[in-house]
């Protein structure tokens, strides 16, 4: 299966192939960051299977944290589209608002990091939810 999407502005456009590796929802602060406020859905798509098919993304790590994640993000439109974690390599981790079929997604399969969570997020009923990282 192929998937497309990209950013705001369309200066950045990619494709991933491969069946979903995880589909989530974060609410770690540094995604709340992220997302102005919100949960981050997410959906990992193995890395061997993603490619951008137009413009270069601008890259940002943490350079205080022992392991940072990489953000990639439209320089233009400041659009983030991905993050790639060290904790993750085989991975790119897609933010869902990026894809040109959000409907792909289908919701979360799990949520994490609710201990971050402020109390107007919601959390999805029905879904293992943890403080922190699954197990």
């Amino acid at each position: 299966m192929a998937i497309t999407g990209g950013c705001y502005c369309g200066e950045i456009r990619y494709e991933a192939e491969g069946d979903p590796i995880m589909k989530g929802e974060c609410h770690c602060r540094e995604c709340q960051y992220i997302t102005g406020g919100q949960a981050n859905d997410f959906m990992a798509m193995p890395a061997a299977g993603f490619r951008f098919t137009k413009g270069t993304p601008k890259t940002f790590s943490r350079p205080d944290l022992d392991h940072p994640v990489t953000r990639e993000f439209c320089a233009t439109c400041g659009t983030h589209v991905l993050t790639r974690s060290p904790a993750l390599p085989q991975a790119v981790i897609l933010k869902v608002g990026t894809l040109d079929d959000t409907s792909f997604f289908g919701g979360p399969q799990v949520v994490m990091q609710t201990a971050d969570a402020p109390s107007f997020h919601h959390i999805p009923a029905g879904v293992p939810a943890f403080e922190r990282w699954p197990g």
